[in-house]
């Protein structure tokens, strides 16, 4: 690991991990020796992050230099904690830890006030069902959504009929206990909702759709528009 994505590596650390942060904890994390930790906190505390604290006691990042500082009405600071909170709640575990991440990076951006705000936010999110199990590689389909290529997949419907076929993803929407691709279906050559846990395997084709995404994103919505409820 280069001397740079360490002290990245570090840095995320200390914006991620709750304060103050043991110099142990910070090598686990990072995966290197306590010394190179002592060393790699005194590099970045020279390059402008104001880190408090000290060895024996534990680290806590009070101004990171490397982000702009960031000005949020305490309101907005609630709508954020719980909408990265709800991410972790229903966000399959990429998306979970992606939010758990993007806290942190909000948090070193913000006034000391304000990250208490947000770390302290009265809004909550919790869900007395877990999270819905899903085999299928997520990362996988929103790659795929983010590069417009289509994939190929096996899928078992409701009727337990297994078919192979590819689709072009759309989107990926969370609902409550399920989660849902939209595609166009090269196969019926229509807009379809797949369910998550019914794919059987998924790979990329290696077709691509570009730059059809977000045009057929929106007739899918327009489509699905009448049928919504009030």
């Amino acid at each position: 690991m280069s001397r740079s994505d360490r002290l990245f590596k570090l840095l995320q650390a200390l914006r991620t991990l709750p304060a103050p942060v043991t110099a142990s904890q910070l090598a686990r994390e990072t995966g290197v020796s306590l010394r190179s930790i002592y060393r790699d906190v005194e590099s970045l505390r020279a390059a402008g992050a104001e880190i408090g604290g000290e060895r024996g006691y534990g680290y806590c990042l009070v101004e990171d230099g490397t982000l702009p500082p960031q000005k949020f009405s305490r309101i907005e600071i609630e709508a954020i904690a719980l909408g990265l909170a709800e991410v972790r709640q229903m966000g399959d575990p990429e998306l979970a830890a992606a939010a758990a991440s993007a806290l942190g990076k909000v948090a070193a951006t913000l006034p000391s006030l304000s990250q208490q705000h947000l770390l302290h936010a009265i809004s909550q999110v919790h869900h007395f069902e877990a999270r819905p199990p899903v085999a299928t590689d997520m990362q996988l389909i929103r790659t795929a959504c983010w590069r417009e290529q289509a994939l190929a997949i096996r899928y078992r419907d409701r009727t337990q009929q297994v078919t192979e076929r590819e689709i072009w993803p759309l989107a990926i929407v969370y609902l409550e206990g399920m989660l849902v691709v939209l595609a166009r279906c090269c196969l019926r050559k229509d807009f379809r909702i797949f369910r998550a846990e019914r794919m059987l395997s998924v790979r990329i084709s290696g077709d691509s759709f570009r730059p059809q995404r977000a045009a057929l994103l929106r007739n899918y919505l327009a489509k699905l528009a009448p049928s919504a409820g009030p």
